[in-house]
């Protein structure tokens, strides 16, 4: 067996009473059963980023150094997000922005949540986002409308026979075979921006 994949899963929700660690944490879980994976969870409420981005001539801040390498030794990512006003959150975005050449040539799997659209704007404009860092939005995801209503009766989430985990190990096996390509491909030839 090849050398286990690195999926950073990212926690894209900064609020207070997020719900972002619980699907972070379902999403763990199950990717925990496969024996291909190993997962570094980056829950951005925790890496004390700065909000505002410095001059490109400026030094990077501790915590963008310390994160760095963490996103450079991923293979795949699985941004974990809900969606706010139609569009995913602030801090996200920030963090996104404080990286570049780490995105590069590797596969983005999305996990998003929210009301009646489970977060699709969010993903949507998502995806433009890792396009344009030469990073490789797989097509499938997980969107978790309404995800209030996945509970079961005794307050797990989500019920057992909800969709989203027929929909997790879908977009699990895209993510992965997406990673085995790139990995691939970047060790036979560096990738150029």
């Amino acid at each position: 067996m090849s050398e286990k994949l690195r999926i950073a899963v990212i926690v894209g929700s900064t609020r207070t009473g997020r719900f972002g660690p619980t699907v972070a944490d379902w999403l763990v879980s199950r990717a925990r059963r496969r024996e291909d994976l190993a997962l570094d969870v980056v829950d951005l409420a925790e890496t004390a980023l700065p909000a505002a981005l410095g001059d490109q001539d400026d030094p990077l801040p501790g915590p963008v150094l310390l994160l760095a390498p963490r996103l450079a030794a991923a293979d795949a990512f699985v941004v974990v997000t809900p969606e706010y006003n139609r569009s995913f959150p602030a801090p996200l975005k920030t963090a996104i922005d404080w990286f570049y050449t780490e995105w590069h040539a590797k596969p983005v799997a999305f996990i998003s949540y929210g009301r009646e659209s489970g977060g699709r704007h969010a993903t949507d404009q998502l995806r433009q986002v890792y396009s344009e860092l030469h990073a490789v939005p797989i097509r499938d995801g997980v969107s978790l409308p309404c995800y209030w209503e996945l509970f079961a009766a005794d307050g797990s989430w989500p019920k057992p026979t909800a969709s989203c985990n027929a929909a997790l190990n879908t977009t699990l096996d895209q993510l992965t075979w997406w990673a085995h390509a790139l990995r691939d491909a970047r060790a036979k030839r560096p990738y150029l921006a």
